[in-house]
């Protein structure tokens, strides 16, 4: 079977088992009333179910199992496993934050330790290239924790986490197919079914969340998808007119696949910093909160937000000639600025009243 196949099948595997799943996690929630209760921070004032994550896991595991190369692949699936019971747990007993980052350490060392997903060079990043192998690991963990929770932090209205996750997905399994990672795309585009058949129950109006359980397992696939394309960077040779080799930008495409929660958490933390808040703690202050209380409903902000993580990708491929700090810099600075200008109109609108 060739690789084109292998891929489409793994899409449409996943997307299957979702898609038939689903509606059932959400009849057993509610009859055994395993639902959310509402809190100050969210933006639904009913009960709802939150192990749509359940379905997303599924449909990631059997789809690699099924087309995957069990192989290359057991510890990043053994990875999953761990982030998944510990976002199940979460979800039902509410984990404390020190044992879930102990979940997420783990889960991460053991894809490093068997898969290699470590980021050994900077690619000239601040001026470091190569890093000596304890720093290495460190910065590794540092990488992987902030993209796990960064997409945590961003599921807060309908269908953005999961709209936010097919785009970041097909980005990093595009890349991957074109550079010849055929397990990678194939991991990528699992990631891509399960979350296109989820946001057909998880778009406004949602019927059901996908919790901890599910963002757990898809921040620590992304996170995964993110390091393997910092260390691989771009060399494309599958259409000969269009050769491109770009072996140090993978840090830059990484960043912009993953723009919106990245640069949306990164302001949160210095923001709560500044005022000596707390910024770990559970809040109002994303990017998501600030268009709803300007009058945006669920559905306008997932499309918004998921149209900007777009631009961002395109921006970022235009700016892969140029040097990477320069590149880096440029589109952290339209990020920056895109994300603040619901806060100044918020700021603004206050002023007048």
């Amino acid at each position: 079977m060739n690789d084109e196949i292998k891929i489409i099948f793994a899409l449409l595997t996943s997307a299957l088992i979702v898609y038939l799943a689903v509606p059932k996690i959400i009849i057993f929630s509610r009859e055994f009333k395993l639902l959310n209760p509402p809190s100050k921070r969210d933006s639904h004032n009913v009960r709802m179910p939150i192990f749509g994550g359940i379905a997303i896991f599924s449909g990631i595991i059997f789809s690699m199992l099924f087309w995957g190369d069990f192989q290359q692949s057991h510890f990043i699936l053994a990875s999953l496993f761990i982030v998944f019971f510990i976002g199940m747990i979460d979800d039902l007993l509410n984990l404390s934050p020190l044992k879930k980052l102990l979940g997420q350490f783990l889960a991460i060392a053991i894809c490093m330790y068997g898969h290699d997903i470590i980021i050994f060079s900077m690619h000239g990043v601040l001026g470091f290239k190569e890093i000596n192998y304890l720093f290495s690991i460190l910065f590794t963990f540092f990488v992987c924790v902030v993209i796990i929770n960064s997409y945590n932090l961003i599921d807060g209205v309908d269908g953005l986490a999961a709209g936010i996750g097919i785009i970041s997905s097909i980005s990093f399994g595009a890349i991957a197919y074109f550079t010849n990672q055929i397990n990678i795309a194939i991991l990528s585009f699992s990631l891509t079914g399960a979350l296109i058949a989820f946001i057909r129950y998880n778009f406004n109006p949602a019927h059901i969340f996908m919790g901890d359980t599910g963002s757990l397992v898809v921040g620590m696939t992304l996170s995964v998808l993110a390091i393997n394309l910092i260390n691989s960077g771009i060399i494309i040779e599958k259409i000969p007119p269009f050769e491109i080799k770009y072996i140090n930008k993978g840090p830059l495409l990484s960043i912009a696949f993953l723009a919106i929660p990245l640069f949306d958490s990164l302001r949160v933390f210095v923001v709560r910093t500044i005022k000596k808040i707390n910024p770990l703690s559970a809040g109002r202050g994303h990017i998501h909160h600030a268009l709803l209380d300007l009058g945006l409903n669920h559905k306008t902000t997932s499309i918004l937000l998921c149209i900007i993580q777009l631009l961002l990708i395109i921006i970022s491929f235009l700016l892969l000639p140029i040097n990477i700090n320069l590149s880096i810099l440029i589109l952290s600075i339209i990020a920056f600025l895109t994300l603040y200008i619901p806060f100044f109109i918020k700021q603004k609108n206050s002023k007048k009243k």
